[in-house]
C-alpha cells in the first residue's frame, strides 16, 4: 500500500485497502460504557506526563470551525490523504437517528474513511464532556497503534478543550451518592420545578448551578454528585486548560510584536502536551457564514427531513429541552413546533411555520457566533479561510503535518482574521436579514403543512 506519496510537492491521494479490509476499524457496535470499563490509558494529567522532546510525540490533527463552515468535508478529504480515521467531536452526532439535524456524515463517507463516536447512543441517553474525553482519548490511542492518523473534527468547543488539555480531576460519585442525588431531585424533576431544584443545589453549596441551561437535569445532578463526593463545587477543581492559558497570559510580551511573540510562546507551551496537536479552525466572513447557515437550515427541512426526526423524538416520549439530544439546536425548535401542531389537532398555519424556521435559523447563527467567540480565545488553533480552494487548504495542512520544525504558519493567502476590523462589514452585519431560497411564499410551505396535518393529528399524539 502506498500512503502519503508526494509528486512535485503535492500530496497525492493514497492507494487504500478496500473498505472491507477496513471495516473492523469502524466498529459500529462501539459502546462508550464498555470503553469506560476498560483500563484507562490516560489517567494521569497530560501536562505532567508529557515527553520533553517533540520527536517523541505522535501527531493528532484537530479540525474545528463554526456550524456550516465545511469542516466535515475538509476532515474527510484530509483523512483520505493522511491515511487517517475521523474522531467526531460533535455532541449530537453521537445519537442514532439524529442524522439530518446534526449534518452527520453519510454511510458512503463512513465507508470511505472510518468514523468514530458517531451513532453510539440512543437519544434518550445522556453523554457528557467527561465521557467524550475518555472515549476519544482511548480511540485516539488505538488509531495511532494501527499506524494511522487521528483526525478529530467537530464544533463542540468544550469537548475539544478537554481532549487537548485534559479534564479536571473531579471525583467519580459512588453508586450510593448517585442514588441519593437521584432521590433528592426526582420529585422536583417529575413536577418540572427547575427553579426549586436549582435553589436546592445552591443551598447545598454550589451557586454555579444558576448558570446552567434550564432543565439541564443531567448536569444539575452531576454537580450535586461532585459536591457530595468532595465537599466542594466543580469550580474548586483545577482545569488543565487554565494552567496553559495562565502561562500565556503571565508571560511578558512586547506589544509591538505581540502576534509573533504569542505564536512563539504558544509553540513553547504546546510542547508540554502529550501529543503533537496540529489544530486548525475553519471559518469565513461572517456575512457569508450567516447566509450559508440560513440556507443549510432550509435544506434540512426539505422532504420533511428534520421534522421527521423531531417527530420520532416526540414519539419516543421525549420532550424538547429535556436532555442532551432534545436540547440540540434544530431539534428543540422542531419539537416545539410539532407539539404546537399536535395541540391544534395537527393544524399549522404558514405563519407559524415561518416563525419556526426563523427561530431555527436565528439559533443556528447565534450558535456560530458563540463558536467564533470561544475559539478566538483558543491560542493553539491556526485560522483558515473556508472560502479558499479546498486543494490549497489540504496541501497546506499536509505540509504542516509533514513538517518537523513546527514553524509552518498559515500563509496570508489562506489566513482568516479572527476579528472583524472592517467597519463596512460591521454595518452589513447589523443590517443582515435572512433571504430564503426554498421557503419564500405561503405556497412554498404547502407540502410541509400537508405532512404536519397527516402526521400530527390527534391519532398520532403520544406526548402532551
Amino acid at each position: 500500500m502506498i500512503s502519503g506519496l508526494r509528486v512535485g510537492g503535492l500530496r497525492m491521494s493514497c492507494l487504500r485497502l478496500p473498505y472491507a479490509a477496513e471495516a473492523p476499524f469502524l466498529r459500529p457496535s462501539f459502546q462508550p460504557s464498555r470503553l469506560r470499563r476498560r483500563s484507562r490509558l490516560f489517567e494521569t494529567s497530560f501536562l505532567a506526563a508529557a515527553p520533553k522532546k517533540k520527536g517523541e510525540r505522535q501527531k493528532v490533527v484537530v479540525i474545528s470551525g463554526p456550524t456550516g463552515a465545511g469542516k466535515s468535508r475538509l476532515a474527510l478529504e484530509l483523512a483520505k490523504r493522511l491515511n487517517g480515521e475521523i474522531v467526531s467531536a460533535d455532541s449530537v452526532q453521537v445519537y442514532r437517528g439524529l442524522d439530518i439535524g446534526s449534518a452527520k456524515p453519510s454511510l458512503s463517507e463512513r465507508q470511505e474513511v472510518p468514523h468514530h463516536l458517531v451513532d453510539i447512543l440512543h437519544p434518550s441517553e445522556e453523554y457528557s464532556v467527561g465521557q467524550f474525553y475518555e472515549d476519544a482519548r482511548q480511540i485516539t490511542g488505538e488509531i495511532l497503534s494501527r499506524g494511522r492518523v487521528p483526525v478529530v473534527t467537530g464544533g463542540t468547543g468544550l469537548y475539544l478543550r478537554w481532549f487537548i488539555y485534559g479534564k479536571p480531576d473531579v471525583p467519580k460519585a459512588s453508586p450510593e451518592i448517585t442514588s441519593e442525588v437521584h432521590s433528592e431531585l426526582a420529585d422536583l424533576q417529575r413536577d418540572g420545578d427547575w427553579d426549586a431544584a436549582v435553589q436546592f443545589v445552591v443551598k447545598a453549596g454550589d451557586p454555579g448551578v444558576q448558570s446552567l441551561a434550564a432543565n439541564d437535569w443531567y448536569r444539575l445532578r452531576r454537580r450535586l454528585e461532585i459536591l457530595k463526593s468532595s465537599g466542594a463545587p466543580p469550580s474548586a477543581f483545577q482545569v488543565p486548560y487554565n494552567s496553559f492559558k495562565e502561562k500565556l497570559e503571565s508571560s511578558e510580551i512586547d506589544a509591538s510584536d505581540i502576534k509573533s511573540s504569542t505564536s512563539e510562546l504558544n509553540d513553547s507551551t504546546s510542547k508540554e502536551l502529550d501529543y503533537d496537536f496540529i489544530c486548525f479552525f475553519l471559518s469565513t466572513q461572517r456575512l457569508d457564514l450567516y447566509r450559508s447557515i440560513d440556507l443549510r437550515c432550509e435544506d434540512m427541512l426539505l422532504d420533511d427531513g428534520l421534522l421527521s426526526e423531531a417527530k420520532w423524538l416526540l414519539d419516543l416520549g421525549l420532550l424538547p429541552n429535556s436532555n442532551s439530544a432534545t436540547r440540540a439546536i434544530g431539534y428543540r425548535q422542531a419539537m416545539d413546533y410539532l407539539l404546537m401542531a399536535r395541540e391544534q389537532g395537527g393544524w399549522s398555519s404558514a405563519k407559524e411555520y415561518f416563525s419556526f424556521l426563523s427561530e431555527f435559523q436565528k439559533a443556528s447563527r447565534n450558535f456560530a457566533k458563540r463558536q467564533l467567540t470561544w475559539f478566538r480565545n483558543e491560542p493553539i488553533y491556526q485560522w483558515i479561510d473556508a472560502s479558499k480552494p479546498l486543494e490549497n487548504v489540504l496541501r497546506f495542512i499536509c505540509d504542516v503535518y509533514d513538517d518537523e520544525t513546527g514553524k509552518l504558519k498559515v500563509p496570508r493567502s489562506l489566513c482568516m482574521e479572527k476579528d472583524i476590523s472592517n467597519l463596512k462589514e460591521v454595518r452589513l452585519l447589523k443590517a443582515y436579514r435572512t433571504k430564503n431560497r426554498h421557503f419564500i411564499s405561503r405556497e412554498d410551505c404547502n407540502g410541509i403543512l400537508d405532512w404536519v396535518r397527516r402526521t400530527q393529528g390527534e391519532a398520532t399524539i403520544s406526548v402532551r
